[in-house]
């Protein structure tokens, strides 16, 4: 039976983040396993939005696949988002869905509700928006096992993520 574990950790800048996604990629894992959420430098607006209609999305997809670029366009689910209270961030990976689910776009403490949701105590997801605030990059990574966590977090820490924590999944009630 696996047990699904999040890892997460902090990135002081971008070209950090890129070599820790980077890593993360040649060490075999996929890239809807990985989440992130960075400002995003190509607006000063206060306003974007998730949301699931498909010409929009893909517009939106697509401008802000190009902002991210590089080794981080790898990454799946991009979209743009504005989190209350810390302003304009691209979002990339399953967090995107977690943040879409709770409204993050309209509702206070959409980030750490989404954090929360994940399986992540809530002190510790006020910590990481706190983290984002004062301009760190998050990254978490789904992995589908203990040794698979232990390896996303060697990963994180060799390439100087800060504040590692991980957090087992929520587990539905329901069980065949």
């Amino acid at each position: 039976m696996a047990h699904d574990i999040s890892v997460f950790g902090v990135y002081p800048d971008r070209p950090t983040l890129e070599g820790a996604v980077e890593r993360l990629r040649v060490a075999g894992f996929r890239p809807q396993d990985i989440s992130i959420i960075v400002p995003d430098p190509g607006t000063h607006q206060l306003t974007h939005e998730i949301n699931s209609k498909a010409p929009e999305g893909a517009t939106t997809g697509a401008a802000t696949g190009g902002v991210l670029g590089g080794v981080l366009g790898w990454l799946i689910g991009i979209g743009a988002l504005t989190i209350p209270g810390l302003g304009p961030f691209i979002a990339a990976g399953p967090i995107v869905a977690a943040l879409a689910g709770v409204g993050a776009v309209g509702a206070t403490g959409g980030l750490i509700g989404a954090l929360v949701g994940t399986g992540m105590p809530e002190i510790e997801a006020k910590r990481y928006e706190g983290r984002l605030r004062n301009g760190g990059l998050l990254c978490s990574v789904h992995c589908d096992d203990r040794a698979w966590a232990e390896r996303a977090r060697e990963i994180m820490k060799d390439t100087a993520a800060q504040d590692i924590s991980s957090t087992r999944e929520p587990v539905g009630d329901y069980h065949p």
